[in-house]
């Protein structure tokens, strides 16, 4: 997993699960200690293990 690029993810960013498409596009809420509360838009907030689950950063939302 690449715990590095979750390290840098910030309050206002925009990620996707990569393995829950079906979410759609989240936007960081808090990055602590690797846990990472994401506001999903077809979900809901999520709190995700870092250490478990690499986000994937959006640049646009098309991606």
């Amino acid at each position: 997993m690449n715990q590095a690029l979750n390290a840098i993810l910030e309050p206002g960013m925009l990620v996707r699960h990569p393995e829950r498409a079906d979410w759609g596009v989240g936007q960081v809420q808090s990055n602590i200690n690797g846990r990472i509360t994401v506001n999903f838009r077809e979900e809901g907030k999520v709190v995700i293990d870092g250490a478990i689950v690499a986000l994937l950063i959006v640049t646009d939302e098309t991606d």
